[in-house]
């Protein structure tokens, strides 16, 4: 039974040539806003100078060939080895179109990257998760603070240093009726897993097995 209303369910992405028309338009746009540009695996990814970032995603929301006007996200990648070890990600929509896009700026844990909050205003969540498990600083943002950690959190989780098992750890305690943080206590070392099939059988003796070698 129809009530007249048809869903698409899922559209194609749009081809590279379209993908490289858009990059075309914006890098005349943009000039030496954009660092770089790439179309790979059928997206555009742009690569913007930090603190141009306001300006980038201001006109990509208000140019009518853009059109990128629905914020999906902020994510971050970290990379210690590089001078600016952070890359901050903005993913963006265009309904008009039915194209996305992606847009990075590099920085590291000193430099503060400009706050787009007034471009996109549900941008104050992600950049506040940003800041939260990767330590990027975001200048002009009204509340920047922790947003997933507890209070008192030490380090950011996301962060590729970050050790495995953190610095502390919270555990309920009977006697003061309150939670309680105290450094992590590992009751054992860190076992070394092989993944082998248990068909086939390990290439080294098992502890008690040593016995039957004998």
């Amino acid at each position: 039974m129809s009530n007249g209303i048809s869903i698409l369910a899922h559209t194609a992405a749009p081809a590279d040539g379209s993908l490289q028309a858009l990059s075309d338009h914006v890098g005349s746009a943009l000039g030496p806003a954009i660092v770089s540009r790439t179309i790979a695996f059928g997206e555009l990814t742009l690569n913007v100078q930090a603190s141009d970032i306001v300006y980038a995603l201001t006109y990509l929301r208000d140019d009518p060939a853009c059109a990128f006007r629905c914020f999906i996200d902020i994510c971050g990648a970290d990379y210690p080895n590089r001078e600016k070890r952070f890359d901050v990600v903005y993913h963006l929509l265009s309904l008009r179109h039915n194209a996305r896009i992606r847009v990075k700026v590099q920085t590291d844990d000193q430099t503060p990257v400009p706050s787009v909050i007034d471009v996109f205003p549900a941008a104050n969540w992600f950049e506040r998760e940003t800041y939260d498990l990767y330590g990027v600083l975001f200048s002009g943002h009204p509340d920047l603070r922790r947003l997933l950690t507890d209070y008192g959190f030490e380090g950011h989780p996301l962060r590729k240093d970050f050790p495995l098992t953190g610095f502390v750890e919270v555990r309920y305690d009977q006697d003061e009726a309150r939670v309680v943080y105290e450094p992590v206590k590992l009751a054992q070392e860190f076992r070394n897993f092989d993944f082998l099939s248990p068909w086939e059988g390990t290439e080294y003796v098992l502890p008690g097995d040593e016995k039957k070698s004998a």
